[in-house]
């Protein structure tokens, strides 16, 4: 076993620069302290599919299935509002009081139909018992029935219409939230008139949010529907939001001239807020193997990359590597390195700095 050669003797035989040498634990003297052993972080190294991230420029919107937008049936005049932008509101909660002549009409003609379908209950009553008793004609029996259905049918839509308002105090209306939700855009404040399909508010759940990726011409043969795909924001770079493409449409967009990929992904948190621009890297892959080195034990020193292989606390080398490709996580090598050797992935420019004195 050789051991404890000079450098100069070393780079004479090897015949290299200092950059381009091998320097082993040994040949340097060093060992590693107590202090630094007990910091060591290593990685075994193994093949993998060669892969490269292509990252695509994206957008946090809402999911439309969430998406509640309120607009007046009415006329009126907005009293009173009680709820603001960005607030939490539940189904049914009260969020605004107006006035509405048209309304008291609705109200009027919903306790009129309600008189009259207890008049045409009462008459259908009366129809049935004389047909079970053949004192009435079958069709006397149809006209009350169809008489009874009208009226309901009637009644019904004005309920409906009314759902969202209940009378309160001093002849105003109370104005409930259509569904629960956050309030995402208002556009009603006390004073204010309103007409007949005005637009006074938008409710929206943000469990679910969609992210719609930009995927330009060149990138459109990388991107395809299912791939896994993560998600990163501005707000919290720290943070990889997980996601897959669900949708990818054929046609492109007339305006930006790129295909809008969508990806529905779980908003734990409610940390992903529509408007809020997005990081989306998918996943290319080539098919062919190579060892995969983390991009953490990478050192690049004087237009040459290198990594440190660690064999035993006093036996570490300096090697230099030439690889395929690489993105953020993984160099692909195809020089330098084998399956199965470990490399030092934390405090290695460290050790780097003291093999190569």
């Amino acid at each position: 076993m050789i051991k404890r050669y000079t450098w100069v003797a070393i780079l004479a035989a090897l015949g290299c620069s200092p950059r381009e040498s091998v320097v082993s634990e040994e040949q340097s003297g060093f060992c590693l302290s107590e202090s630094l052993r007990s910091k060591l972080v290593v990685d075994t190294l193994s093949s993998r599919e060669v892969t490269q991230h292509v990252t695509l420029t994206g957008e946090v919107s809402y999911h439309p299935d969430q998406v509640v937008q309120f607009a007046s049936l009415v006329e009126g005049v907005v009293v009173q509002a009680d709820f603001a932008l960005g607030d939490y509101v539940k189904q049914g909660q009260v969020l605004a009081t107006l006035k509405s002549p048209e309304l008291h009409t609705m109200v009027a003609e919903k306790r009129a139909l309600e008189s009259e379908l207890r008049l045409a209950s009462r008459e259908y009553d009366a129809k049935k018992r004389l047909y079970e008793d053949e004192l009435a004609a079958e069709k006397d029996l149809i006209g009350a029935e169809t008489a009874v259905a009208r009226i309901e049918a009637e009644l019904a839509n004005l309920s409906a219409n009314l759902e969202l308002f209940r009378p309160a105090d001093q002849g105003t209306f109370a104005l409930r939230a259509p569904a629960s939700g956050y309030i995402v855009e208002k556009n009603i404040n006390p004073g204010m008139p309103i007409t007949e399909g005005s637009h006074l508010f938008t409710v929206s759940g943000l469990g679910q949010v969609w992210v719609m990726a930009n995927v330009y011409a060149t990138d459109v043969q990388f991107v395809q529907q299912g791939m896994a795909v993560e998600i990163r924001t501005l707000s919290y770079p720290d943070e990889v939001f997980h996601g897959k493409i669900s949708a990818l449409p054929q046609v492109f967009d007339q305006t930006e001239r790129v295909l809008k990929a969508r990806i529905v992904i779980d908003n734990d948190g409610l940390k992903l807020k529509p408007g809020m621009s997005a990081d989306i890297a998918v996943e290319r892959r080539s098919g062919q193997q190579a060892v995969a080195l983390p991009a953490d034990a990478v050192i690049f020193d004087d237009n040459q990359y290198f990594v440190v292989v660690y064999r035993g606390d006093c036996d570490l080398q300096v090697r230099p590597i030439s690889f395929i490709t690489r993105d953020n996580q993984w160099y692909f090598v195809s020089e330098g390195l084998q399956a199965g050797e470990v490399v030092v992935t934390q405090d290695h420019l460290l050790i780097y700095e003291r093999v190569n004195r």
